[in-house]
Formats: C-alpha cells, structure tokens, sequence
C-alpha cells in the first residue's frame, strides 16, 4: 500500500464512521456527541428545523456511511459522497446564520474536508471514471476537441 491508499483509507473510513454514527444518533434522538453533549433534538430546531428532518436524514447518513464502504457500486458511492458534502457544508451555513462561533462552525467544515479528501483519493475501482472518454483514433486524428467540423463533412 502506498501513502495514498492509506490516507484514503484512513478518510473513507473516518467519514464513513461518522456518518454511519451521525445517521443512528439522528434516527435515535441521541446526543449530538452520541454519549454526552446536547440532545440532537435541541440542536435541530435551536437551528429553525423541525424535530421530523433527523429521521430523514438519519435514514440517508445511514444509507450513504455503508456506501462509502461497500465495494463497487461507484455511481452511487458519487451520490454519497454529494449528500454527505451537502449535509454537513449546509449544516455549516446553518450554524453561521444563527450566530454559532467558529469553533462549531469548524466541525462540520473539516469533516466536509475528510469527505473531500476521501472523494479526491478514490482507488480507480472505486470511481466512474473520466468524464470525457478517450476519443477513437480516427475521430482524435480528424477534427481537434471543441472544434465545430463535422468528421462526415471533411
């Protein structure tokens, strides 16, 4: 294993925890630091949110920690992945917005940035690959990318 793989590891499985621990908290009314702290109940609507949205995103933090580490299944590992930067770079908005400190607003950004850094570091069996897929030859060779020139019309 090279440095990448494991620092990989370590951040999908970082994230992956937390979300996984975050989803059963959420879904469990538990506290926001799953054995101490406040009630997450008391953290959602002290933001302007209703007591029903921890169930929902329970449900999807739980679906998208095991995403993360179940193999294969790379299109929806980028659906995770996108839920995960969602929740918590909304929940850093959301603490911003109601007056919370840096140090609370801090949390949600570094493990935005764990998520980041796992997504980044994906193995390539783990990702759907490139966005723009190698031309064919006889394409590449007849018209230069981006250009308007039909192959059919040369």
């Amino acid at each position: 294993m090279n440095v990448k793989s494991v620092v990989y590891w370590i951040a999908t499985a970082l994230i992956a925890l937390e979300t996984l621990a975050g989803g059963a908290t959420d879904i469990a009314h538990g506290r926001a630091t799953l054995v101490t702290g406040t009630p997450v109940v008391d953290a959602v609507t002290s933001l302007g949110y209703p007591v029903y949205i921890l169930t929902i995103l329970g449900i999807w933090k739980l679906l998208g920690g095991a995403t993360l580490l179940a193999p294969r299944l790379p299109r929806l590992k980028e659906w995770a992945y996108a839920g995960i930067i969602f929740e918590l770079t909304g929940a850093a908005v959301s603490l911003i917005v109601r007056g919370y400190g840096v140090g609370d607003v801090a949390t949600p950004l570094v493990l935005a940035a764990l998520a980041i850094t796992s997504w980044a570091l994906r193995p390539p069996s783990r990702t759907l690959g490139s966005l723009l897929p190698p031309r064919p030859r006889w394409l590449a060779a007849s018209a230069p990318r981006g250009s308007s020139r039909s192959v059919a019309g040369s």
